[in-house]
């Protein structure tokens, strides 16, 4: 008797025509750990750290619901000198800052605590995380990697693989921090495409999750405002106001240019049929989708 074919759930996700917009996790900190030894698949959770330090780290960042994440180049590849943690943040005035350090004991990572306290430097370029957390889930491995191997030979200064990032079932997931904007779907000469764009900022509707510090719905309305007019900055649109009745929101959003241009954006969210949505997860569950009714500008 023929054994079933195995289960990829990125495999399934694209079958099934799932919806990217409006699926990237809200936040505005990420935590990146460089650590070399496999991974856990609970990622931090699962280090054998020091307890202390590694309690200090773990209440710092759930405090302000940081993100935590392990990184590695590709291949494991190591540079000389001891590994590196940072803190990205998006601050609510739009800045960027970036704050890096060094660890050579566990004891080292006590300094995650202080930069989280501290503003950071601005001006660093972006950190481009390509999730390839297989013990997590297999799609992550299987999709990942190839991407982080393409990027990494692009700009192997700026690409680290890491730990989950959400979304397995739209592996390749790459997250450009701390821009704090989600990309899936992607595969080795996707991403290329899309992580240059990206850094020339220019921001397509193809392949956006959502940008991290909009809620469901406003990623949602951004994507569609892209889609429609074409790609553009990380920053050129603002939401300027946000309506819910029931299921429906209505999102107004403003761009950047002389004159403003005002778009009115309606959303309506729905369930979507229980399926499996991870590789390992045996259960099914029903995700949330956000569909555009309707694009209008005044």
């Amino acid at each position: 008797m023929n054994a079933a074919p195995r289960f990829f759930c990125a495999d399934a996700a694209r079958l099934r025509g799932d919806s990217l917009a409006g699926t990237a996790p809200y936040g505005s900190t990420w935590i990146l750990i460089e650590y070399r030894g496999g991974w856990p698949a609970d990622g931090f959770d699962g280090l054998p750290l020091e307890p202390v330090t590694k309690g200090l780290v773990y209440a710092a960042a759930a405090a302000i619901r940081a993100r935590m994440l392990l990184v590695r180049r590709h291949g494991r590849r190591s540079r000389q000198g001891p590994p590196r943690w940072a803190v990205l943040r998006h601050g609510a005035d739009g800045d960027y800052r970036q704050t890096w350090g060094e660890w050579s004991r566990d004891e080292d990572l006590a300094g995650i605590v202080g930069a989280l306290g501290s503003p950071g430097e601005a001006g660093r370029p972006p950190v481009v995380l390509v999730c390839a957390h297989g013990l997590h889930d297999a799609c992550c491995a299987v999709r990942g990697r190839p991407v982080g191997r393409a990027l990494s030979e692009r700009w192997p200064d700026l690409v680290w693989e890491c730990t989950h990032v959400g979304g397995d079932r739209f592996a390749a997931n790459v997250v450009i921090a701390p821009d704090g904007v989600y990309y899936g779907n992607l595969d080795a000469a996707s991403a290329v495409s899309v992580v240059e764009e990206h850094l020339a900022d220019r921001v397509h509707a193809d392949h956006l999750r959502g940008y991290t510090d909009l809620f469901p719905p406003q990623q949602a309305a951004v994507a569609a405002a892209l889609a429609r007019f074409g790609p553009a900055g990380r920053r050129h649109y603002a939401v300027e106001e946000t309506l819910r009745l029931d299921d429906r929101w209505r999102v107004r959003l403003t761009g950047r240019g002389v004159p403003s241009p005002v778009h009115e954006i309606e959303v309506r969210s729905h369930r979507a049929p229980p399926h499996q949505l991870t590789c390992k997860g045996r259960s099914v569950s029903s995700s949330v989708v956000y569909e555009v009714l309707s694009v209008s500008t005044g």
